[in-house]
């Protein structure tokens, strides 16, 4: 009986072939954008989901205490001392994992005979890790073994490394490569790494994208990190921590003891304090981030959901309009079946299954367009999206409901009101569907699906101005026309720094060169120190942002000074610029009243007097508030050059600054990034989702 009804049900597809085509082609579009959505959704929501050991895994993070008090924020940086402190107090803590993720470092792969033959430069991937790290997480070997990280200058590549740098991965175990660290703010040499494990390829959906894992406790991490013992000294964003708790550890209770443990070993007047978070909710933290900058908040994937289950609601909508509208070309078709002794339930079966059929071809065909439209999905939100039923049932599984979702929402209405027709009245073809009940309905499923599609606009148009606000909303400083170069920190860069500098303030078109930790704006790498003002014996109960900069700084990004002075020269840090944050939050009412006032960081180590105030600007994302900072001079935390240009030849101008650079530093990897490009990354997210939705 069945196959007579799909029989009949494909004959009068065929035979009303333009309402067929007009029906697919609506709901093949937004099926196909539904199931997009579901793969981007499904691809963030898998991320580290499997490690077996994942819900027993915690990350540490720093629980900022503010100086009104009211404000709490965290960071997953921790202190130094954070890792051994943990396995010492906490002996039924199963695993404890320091780690630190290095930026913009320079790999040297040398011959048998110590000569540089290859270099590379990796902007991200380098971490320093300890073998407790891979006995949480499921990242598989190769070759080699994990245990060759309890000793110093081994290192972990990743097969697509390891064939990048050697050609072949099997003939990478053993080798030689150096490592110049860069971004790091403190003087170091080059570590001699041995290749002693080759891993297999990291997965897309994890949040350490792994290149190399160096040994912790080789070079600065080991002279700096591991060996460090003061709580109170300065924490780097790129250092973290792992620890796996035993099976069924209360969550809440050892974030207490935790907490509690915080207050015990550092400063009483330190507000700030440790929590755990679980693995789980580290993609999605959107506030303290990742190793993999691509976190995503559960608000914005619910958002997702919606539109997905808005679109999905017009195109039934649409569906339903269409067949009601055909509803009396199809009168006569009814009445005969009616006489020939069809009853209400089985003309609404045939209906049904009408509906049925150009649903299943609808879904055929979005899965074609899914297909064909990943590639440019996965160029514009840089993700690693695919569509495979044969090892992905979920997308089975949401192609069925798919399916029938859409043929009980789409089909339902019109088979009964087909099925309603009076035999007579359609044989006598004096039958319309323009009741006031039909007129009220259709007209209510075109309003609904006018309120849809214009809440759809609206938000479009929302989150483009949104972006638009963040690229042109002033930031207090300039951003236009200044590129930022990396460099190392060594014997070599000191030596000529100042001729390098004398020779780019040469160039046409150069118009002012600083040599500085960090940009103004940073989205990560921010370094937070303690530190006590005015001879106070305590610390204050809030932390500043520590930015090293020479003199040229405040004219290059032309920061502006509410009182006092800017910086003298000086290779040495000799005083400190601050800015209007920080006087607010000591509770100073003027600019004036900080300056020649002393202030102490690192443990006293450093105590200069205060001898400008900088008006706020944008030290950081529009996501966070404003925070205290701290600006001095200290030449060997200085770890980029910000070159300003002038707006005319650039192109010219930047084949000029690479040439001077590359003779002096012939050693060095040239390569630049415009701050504005810098500060537009910080906003990729939302940039490329405004791109999506338009």
């Amino acid at each position: 009986m069945f196959k007579n009804y799909f029989k009949t049900a494909f004959r009068s597809l065929i035979r009303n072939r333009n309402y067929t085509i007009i029906n697919i082609a609506g709901l093949s579009v937004g099926i196909a954008v539904c199931m997009m959505i579901f793969i981007i959704i499904q691809f963030h929501t898998s991320y580290d989901d499997f490690h077996k050991n994942k819900d027993r895994i915690y990350r540490v993070l720093t629980e900022y205490h503010h100086a009104d008090a009211a404000t709490v924020s965290y960071g997953k940086d921790v202190p130094f001392p954070m890792p051994t402190g943990l396995k010492t107090a906490f002996p039924q803590i199963e695993q404890v994992a320091p780690i630190f993720a290095s930026h913009d470092d320079k790999l040297l792969i040398t011959d048998d005979n110590g000569t540089t033959v290859k270099q590379f430069k990796e902007d991200k991937g380098v971490f320093f890790a300890e073998p407790s790290f891979f006995k949480m997480f499921d990242f598989p070997l190769l070759a080699g073994s994990y245990e060759s990280l309890k000793e110093p200058n081994n290192v972990l590549l990743t097969k697509e490394i390891a064939e990048k740098y050697f050609g072949d991965w099997k003939t990478a175990m053993g080798k030689t490569i150096k490592l110049e660290l860069g971004g790091y703010i403190f003087e170091h040499g080059t570590d001699i790494l041995k290749v002693s494990g080759i891993l297999a390829s990291i997965p897309a959906n994890t949040d350490f994208q792994l290149k190399l894992v160096v040994a912790y406790g080789t070079g600065s991490t080991g002279s700096i990190m591991a060996t460090n013992t003061d709580w109170e000294d300065r924490t780097n964003s790129g250092f973290g921590c792992y620890i796996m708790l035993p099976p069924n550890t209360s969550f809440e209770n050892f974030n207490q003891q935790l907490s509690a443990y915080s207050r015990k070993v550092e400063s009483p007047d330190d507000k700030d304090s440790h929590i755990i978070q679980p693995l789980s909710a580290v993609h999605y933290d959107t506030q303290t981030g990742n190793y993999s900058n691509k976190a995503i908040s559960h608000e914005l994937l619910n958002v997702l959901w919606l539109i997905a289950a808005f679109i999905l609601l017009i195109a039934c909508v649409n569906f339903i309009n269409l067949s009601t509208a055909q509803a009396v070309n199809r009168a006569k078709e009814v009445g005969v079946r009616k006489v020939l002794g069809s009853n209400k339930s089985q003309l609404q079966i045939q209906f049904i299954i009408e509906t049925f059929l150009i649903v299943t071809i609808a879904v055929m065909l979005a899965a074609v367009i899914t297909i064909l439209a990943l590639p440019y999905m996965n160029q514009l939100l840089e993700l690693s999206l695919s569509f495979n039923m044969l090892s992905n049932p979920a997308v089975i599984l949401f192609l069925l409901t798919v399916t029938i979702v859409v043929t009980a929402l789409a089909g339902f209405y019109p088979s009964i009101v087909l099925s309603r027709f009076n035999p007579v009245n359609a044989l006598k073809s004096k039958l319309t569907v323009n009741t006031a009940k039909g007129i009220s309905l259709r007209r209510g499923l075109v309003v609904f699906q006018f309120i849809i599609a214009q809440a759809l606009i609206i938000g479009t148009l929302i989150i483009v101005q949104q972006m638009n606000y963040f690229m042109d909303q002033p930031l207090g400083f300039d951003k236009d026309a200044i590129i930022n170069v990396p460099f190392r920190v060594d014997s070599a860069w000191f030596s000529k720094a100042d001729y390098l500098k004398q020779q780019l303030l040469s160039v046409n078109g150069v118009q002012a060169v600083s040599f500085s930790s960090n940009t103004p704006v940073e989205d990560a790498n921010d370094m937070w120190s303690t530190f006590k003002f005015d001879h106070a014996t305590k610390e204050e109960d809030f932390k500043a942002i520590t930015k090293f900069a020479d003199n040229e700084y405040v004219p290059a990004y032309k920061l502006q000074l509410v009182a006092g002075r800017n910086l003298q020269p000086s290779k040495m840090t000799r005083e400190f610029l601050v800015n209007e944050s920080l006087v607010k939050s000591l509770g100073l009412k003027k600019p004036e009243d900080i300056l020649n006032k002393e202030i102490s960081i690192w443990g006293d180590k450093i105590k200069c007097p205060v001898v400008g105030v900088l008006k706020d600007f944008n030290d950081r994302s529009f996501r966070n508030d404003l925070a205290p900072l701290l600006i001095t001079t200290n030449g060997t935390m200085y770890n980029q050059a910000g070159i300003k240009l002038e707006t005319k030849n650039i192109s010219s101008t930047l084949q000029s600054v690479k040439t001077i650079w590359e003779q002096t530093y012939p050693d060095f990897v040239y390569e630049y990034r415009f701050l504005d490009d810098k500060i537009t990354s910080f906003y990729k997210q939302e940039n490329q989702l405004s791109q999506l939705y338009k």
